[in-house]
């Protein structure tokens, strides 16, 4: 039997609704041929740092612990809401909780079997919840490691800007060395785009459809190596897809405020109440102190036109999470169905975040509404399978696909493997 070798290709943002001749003809072209996943789902947060980990482990939040964009981790007994993309978010995640992810990663699991290579071009913690242990090698502007943890440097790190052109020189470095020459068992690419693009930018715009076209020019990259390698002798799954939609910026609100003129001032300052952002969300944490004034407020919450959905305990579990660590509580922010001056339907609050003024206008995601929840996701396996994969599918449904595919044990996921014909394997 000829060894096989898996890949997954994230275009970070590219809602399902895009994916069509005539704004991503490439795609379109290549969905024909592949296994298409007509009902493909999300998870929740809709944010890219938490759907990292979601493909890297096949599980959901409240599994494998990253609770999204922002996380509140208790230190010193009270809430401190850190931003999970930083660099060193991994360390006060450590010392907080005394780990990082709470289930293996691909990368973990394929350490002693062919190895994973990882090169992303988004945010270094998004980047580095792919293997958030050094089990494999992450690539990354921000910095570059080998398993183990050692630091790559010089030539062998990867430089590149973080916009269009950044993504391409890293498709290319990725195709050449990684595919071409190095051949792990799973290799996994990271665009920074559409996304990056769309946080500054209307849906439809201009700017957006050239994004596509560009994020497009990355993915035929890869196929042409990948068929090249395959008519070489080389047996290889071709995944690719994206973590979420995107959905347009209409108001903001900053729900600490809220909270602190509806009583719970004193509990903000204490650090027993926090709220953590995500976009079209938020996530809200209290200490055992904080929780009975914070549950206490959630009533009048529910009532405000910002909020669309408020949930807590059976309702964070519905979406993925448990309520530990500090969760109690998530909001989904309300959406209107206005529409931008191109056309595209739906306008959303957004959560203020320290720091990051919210570009009304722009695309923004992180809660569960309908285009931000709509990523894509087909799996080209040398025109073996094809058609649509007739079920629900979602992001913790990849790394189980891509376990079955190469021979590992398929235990501790959420997801389960697509629907791929491998007969004759």
């Amino acid at each position: 039997m000829k060894s096989r070798r898996a890949i997954f290709v994230c275009c970070d943002g590219l809602g399902r609704d895009w994916v069509r001749p005539e704004t991503t003809p490439v795609l379109h072209d290549i969905a024909r041929q592949s296994l298409w996943c007509d009902a493909h789902g999300a998870v929740f947060p809709s944010v890219t740092r938490v759907s990292a980990a979601s493909v890297a482990t096949g599980c959901l939040p409240g599994r494998h612990g990253l609770h999204g964009n922002r996380m509140g981790l208790i230190e010193e007994g009270r809430i401190v809401v850190r931003d999970v993309g930083h660099p060193d978010f991994r360390t006060h995640m450590r010392r907080a909780t005394g780990r990082t992810l709470l289930v293996p990663s691909l990368a973990e699991r394929v350490a002693d079997a062919g190895g994973c290579i990882a090169f992303s071009n988004v945010s270094p913690g998004a980047a580095y919840f792919l293997d958030p242990d050094h089990f494999g090698y992450v690539y990354h502007r921000t910095g570059s490691y080998a398993p183990g943890g050692e630091r790559i440097t010089g030539a062998a790190a990867l430089e590149v800007s973080h916009d269009l052109a950044g993504d391409w020189a890293m498709t290319q470095r990725f195709c050449a060395e990684v595919l071409s020459e190095r051949g792990p068992a799973v290799a996994l690419l990271w665009l920074a785009n559409p996304d990056l693009t769309l946080h500054g930018v209307p849906l439809g715009s201009p700017a957006h459809h050239e994004a596509l076209r560009q994020t497009e020019r990355c993915v035929l990259e890869v196929l042409r190596t990948v068929e090249r390698l395959r008519d070489g002798g080389e047996d290889i799954l071709l995944m690719i897809g994206s973590d979420h939609g995107q959905e347009t910026i209409g108001d903001c609100i900053d729900v600490s405020d809220w909270l602190a003129n509806h009583g719970l001032a004193a509990e903000l300052a204490a650090g027993d109440v926090a709220v953590a952002g995500q976009g079209t969300a938020a996530l809200l944490y209290a200490t055992e102190r904080g929780r009975a004034p914070l549950l206490g407020v959630l009533e009048k919450m529910r009532r405000e036109p910002w909020a669309g959905d408020v949930v807590t305990e059976d309702g964070l579990v519905q979406h993925g999470h448990a309520a530990r660590d500090g969760v109690v509580a998530a909001i989904d922010m309300a959406r209107l169905d206005d529409a931008n001056p191109y056309g595209v339907r739906g306008q959303r609050f957004v959560a203020a975040e320290p720091g990051k003024p919210a570009a009304i206008g722009s695309g923004q995601h992180g809660g569960w509404g309908p285009d931000e929840t709509k990523p894509f996701l087909m799996a080209n396996d040398g025109g073996r399978s094809s058609g649509a994969a007739g079920r629900t599918t979602s992001l913790v449904d990849i790394a189980p696909t891509i376990g079955r595919f190469l021979g590992l044990v398929l235990e501790g996921f959420d997801g389960k493997p697509l629907p791929l014909d491998w007969a004759g394997r």
